[in-house]
């Protein structure tokens, strides 16, 4: 196989209108050639409105042409992207176009292989069928196969239906429909191929070759823009005024016609999608906030422009409550502007985070952001958050601002990520580096954003590994990040900056040393890590630390109690007692639901004079339907969130108890006079503690401390030996190893201070460090060194199966994209989840009632058994709740859903809980275990 040389005038015949590209929903059949040129249309206003100046100078320098000349690449290559359409198996897809071809000496197949050949998706005809068009056009074609430009443009375009295929091999290039029949063998299936391709270069004026591959970051932005271009291209809506009459020619000039006329309209089709660049004005952030900056947001507000020369890397470490939101919402305006990015993705960990995060951004984005700026929440469940008003038809997991009509192509599908603007959970960024179905499209929404990662400390081995593969990508595309943290490791500070760096071109490692709180900024076009900044805390305080070693008594039997240690109930009521007669807000977190609802069951019981009074006690957790936890949720944010006003702040808050679970310890701005946690890793002690006197409010009871000093009481469980050792109960929830290293610190300190930010890093540091153990005796440091042996295998097992799970590295994928959609074979579609081990699925309790089931147990709601529209579907998954995944692989027919759910991918996979009523709770069974429904939501009967 030799190097190509351009044919010039390759003379073919006119392509054939008879053969059909697009035909689901339409009056009749659109002719390839037209879908192929609209297709190449819009890809040409995409250049134009969606890829920044920065990114268009990337792609046509590594094209090694002008912008001009990249731009109509770009658009030829789009408009050969359903080329595979024009093939005999998909010909043969709808009989009545079909027909019109079977006189056709041309089409007559006499290869019995043809005739009797099995499924060939077209886009992998494409693949097969574009490579020797590309040698005629002069594009290289050489061994080995996948390092030619021939070759790899196929393979990308390909693809555009989410999944690259193998590189082929040379036999298969020379001799494509002897290994492919569905082709075609019979000459005219080739003959229109080329005559199709060719029709479509001279249509867009692309002459010039493509002399070398495409890096593999920008061979993802070109797939990603042509595979949203295909999209645009294909609504019905685009289609039907456009279809040319049955007597339509395929010249030459009717080709440019129709192109011209698609080229006058597709800049309208794009905004009407809601696509297109934000632009962020220069601002100062007195100017996007209605309150001054404190002296993180100051410093950065001052210091940041200047260090900012184009796309990079900002990590900010501060306190819980510092004010990180804000800082990260300016810096991104300024990282933005530097850079030419299009727009934002802010990324947090939690669907709760990021739907009380919406807001916020919705808000910033209204008063300081221009251009486009179309929003979606992204998340399985944004769409039915009360705060937005997605259109008709959107059930397929994401919600958009809708303040245009270009929202409602947001909505659909995996689009979400090509906003200008988006906010959401992390997964739906980390999702790109895994080898699913168009993943890459999620890099492509991502490589021209500022992506903001909030609480970057809070993810395990597996997410992190992740994330380092995303900053690498992210890296490579000269896109920017802001990665905001209040307890982050240096270790892995450096390894998260060091990715970043290593995907921008730069291997050699940095010794990154965060300080606390403060910043730094990491230059993509230089490697350079900045002097961190350590900045101060305008809310410097002192938190106040007791520990109090108890008896694991939640459960009401099976407890063994030593006569000289306090069961936890016992230690739970004395804290609490003074908040019926003194007042004070109090969150109890515990670490598992079932502890949570066996908590709150026994603080009603003693403290029934607080139980009675309306909000006197709460319970949140994840195990309640979606509606009852967003009321919740709301009712929360309300009674414990930040004051109003003044007047409001100074207002004593009647006593109120929270009895909650983890999913209070990140982004909701909640403020409580006193903390009481069961024992957790120091991380996430230091995140629950930073909900105590988050605000000031100077008439704080004073049974809880000193106004200005946050006071926490950890509940350290023993053992029925009265050693300090996690119960049983918890499960794999914490790592042994880091609860036995925060006991053992927390012990150290006896004083109880704890200096907020000063001791901060210090206390991260410590914590993890590699010799923690050496002042122990000996006993004691075997068994942490036992303990910490099994959380560093763990780890690595975990490290070890993101490195075989997730996608390569981008300076790996130098030719071959087949990597990017290509799963290990030890890889199942359980183990593509981005949190590994979040084994759960969703039920829906339906509830006995005259008349019969209903989705309240209150009311009469009653079941849709057809969830025939949206509202009903809605209405179902509002009453949805999560359940563990050992719970559900229980099920039986019991708890199939009706057969009509079927069809409804949000509802196939529901479980059907069938509750009746028992005494004053509703009881059901989920397979063989029983399951209860009561004011505490679901409960293991």
């Amino acid at each position: 196989m030799s190097e190509s040389t351009p044919v010039g005038g390759f003379e073919s015949v006119d392509p054939d209108s008879r053969l059909w590209g697009k035909d689901a929903g339409l009056p009749g059949p659109y002719p390839v050639i037209c879908h192929l040129l609209d297709t190449a249309a819009v890809a040409g206003a995409l250049w134009d409105a969606v890829l920044s100046e920065r990114v268009r100078a990337r792609v046509a320098g590594a094209m090694g042409a002008g912008e001009g000349e990249a731009r109509k690449m770009v658009m030829l290559w789009a408009g050969l992207h359903d080329i595979g359409k024009i093939s005999l198996h998909f010909q043969q897809q709808v009989a009545g176009e079909f027909a019109k071809l079977a006189g056709d000496p041309a089409y007559t197949e006499d290869n019995p292989a043809a005739k009797r050949s099995g499924n060939l998706r077209h886009e992998t005809a494409t693949h097969w069928g574009l490579v020797e068009f590309f040698k005629q056009c002069g594009y290289p074609l050489h061994k080995p196969v996948r390092k030619s430009p021939a070759h790899q443009i196929a393979q990308l375009l390909g693809g555009h239906h989410g999944c690259f295929a193998p590189t082929l091999q040379v036999k298969e290039i020379n001799n494509p429909s002897g290994y492919q029949p569905a082709l075609g063998t019979a000459a005219g299936w080739r003959e229109q191929r080329l005559a199709h391709a060719h029709a479509v270069r001279r249509t867009v004026g692309a002459d010039e070759p493509l002399e070398s591959v495409l890096p593999g970051e920008l061979a993802v932005v070109v797939t990603g823009l042509v595979v949203v271009a295909d999209w645009l291209a294909s609504q019905v809506d685009v289609i039907e005024p456009r279809r040319p009459g049955e007597d339509w020619k395929t010249g030459d000039a009717e080709l440019a016609e129709h192109f011209e006329a698609a080229a006058k309209a597709v800049p309208q089709w794009v905004r009407d999608a809601g696509l297109g660049r934000a632009a962020f004005p220069d601002r100062p952030f007195t100017q996007q906030f209605p309150f001054p900056p404190n002296k993180l947001q100051a410093d950065v507000a001052e210091h940041l422009p200047g260090v900012v020369k184009g796309p990079g890397l900002l990590l900010v470490t501060a306190p819980t409550g510092d004010g990180k939101t804000e800082t990260a919402l300016h810096a991104a305006s300024v990282i933005a502007r530097a850079s030419g990015a299009s727009g934002v993705y802010f990324a947090l960990p939690t669907m709760a985070t990021a739907d009380a995060m919406f807001t916020r951004f919705r808000r910033f984005a209204k008063d300081n952001v221009e251009g486009d700026r179309a929003l979606t929440l992204l998340h399985s469940m944004a769409w039915l958050s009360p705060d937005y008003a997605p259109g008709e038809g959107a059930t397929d997991g994401s919600a958009v601002l809708a303040d245009t009509e270009a929202g409602q192509w947001l909505r659909t599908g995996r689009r979400g990520l090509l906003a200008p603007l988006a906010n959401g959970t992390v997964d739906q960024a980390l999702t790109g580096v895994l080898p699913v179905r168009y993943g890459f499209l999620r890099l492509f929404g991502l490589s021209n954003k500022v992506l903001v990662v909030d609480e970057a400390h809070a993810y395990g081995p597996w997410m992190h590994s992740l994330l380092v593969r995303l900053l690498e990508w992210l890296g490579a595309f000269g896109a920017s990040v802001v990665l905001l943290s209040a307890t982050l490791t240096g270790k892995a500070a450096s390894s998260l900056v060091d990715a970043y760096r290593r995907g921008a071109g730069f291997r050699e490692p940095s010794a990154v040393e965060p300080c606390y709180p403060g910043w730094l900024f990491v230059d993509a076009g230089s490697g350079e890590v900045s002097t961190p900044r350590e900045v101060g805390s305008s809310r410097r305080r002192t938190l106040r630390v007791e520990t109090r070693r108890v008896h694991w008594d939640v459960r009401d039997h099976g407890v063994v109690k030593k006569s000289d240690a306090q069961g936890r109930r016992d230690a739970l009521h004395e804290i609490l007692a003074p908040v019926t007669a003194e007042g004070g807000c109090v969150l109890v977190c515990c670490t598992t639901v079932d502890e949570a609802q066996r908590t709150y069951r026994y603080l009603a019981s003693v403290l029934p004079e607080l139980a009675a009074r309306e909000g006197g006690l709460r319970l949140l957790h994840s195990r309640y339907p979606a509606h009852e936890r967003q009321r919740i949720t709301t009712e929360c944010e309300a009674v414990y969130g930040k004051p109003a006003t003044v007047a409001a702040a100074a207002a004593p808050r009647e006593g109120s108890i929270l009895v909650a679970t983890q999913i209070v310890e990140q982004s909701l701005d909640l403020d409580f006079d006193l903390i009481v946690s069961d024992l957790a890793p120091l991380a996430q002690l230091l995140q629950r503690a930073g909900r105590g006197k988050r605000h000031d409010r100077p008439n704080r009871p004073a049974w809880t401390g000193l106004p200005a000093e946050p006071r926490m009481i950890v509940l350290e469980p023993l053992d029925d030996k009265g050693r300090a050792a996690a119960p049983r109960s918890w499960g794999s929830v914490y790592d042994a190893s880091l609860l036995r290293r925060t006991s053992l610190l927390l012990e150290k300190r006896s004083g109880g201070a704890v200096e907020v930010p000063g001791d901060v890093q210090e206390l991260v540091d410590e914590v993890y460090a590699d010799d923690f153990g050496v002042s122990l005796d000996k006993a004691a440091s075997a068994e942490l060194d036992r303990m910490d042996a099994e959380r560093i295998a763990s780890a690595a097992a975990e490290e070890q199966l993101a490195e075989i799970t997730v996608i390569p590295a981008p300076y790996d994928v130098v030719d071959d994209l087949s990597p990017l959609s290509e799963r290990s074979f030890v890889v199942s579609d359980d183990l593509l989840t981005t949190r590994l081990g979040a084994d759960s699925g969703r039920a829906v309790c339906v509830f006995e009632r005259v008349g019969g089931w209903s989705l309240d147990p209150d009311r009469y709601v009653p079941l849709p058994a057809g969830a025939a529209d949206r509202g009903e579907i809605a209405l179902i998954m509002r009453h949805t709740v999560p359940l563990p995944g050992r719970w559900l692989a229980g099920r039986t027919e019991e708890n199939a859903v009706p057969k009509a759910w079927g069809d409804r991918p949000l509802l196939a996979e529901l479980a059907l809980l069938r509750m009746r009523p028992d005494g004053d709770r509703w009881t059901g069974w989920l397979g063989e275990r029983r399951i209860a429904y009561s004011n505490v939501g679901i409960s293991e009967n």
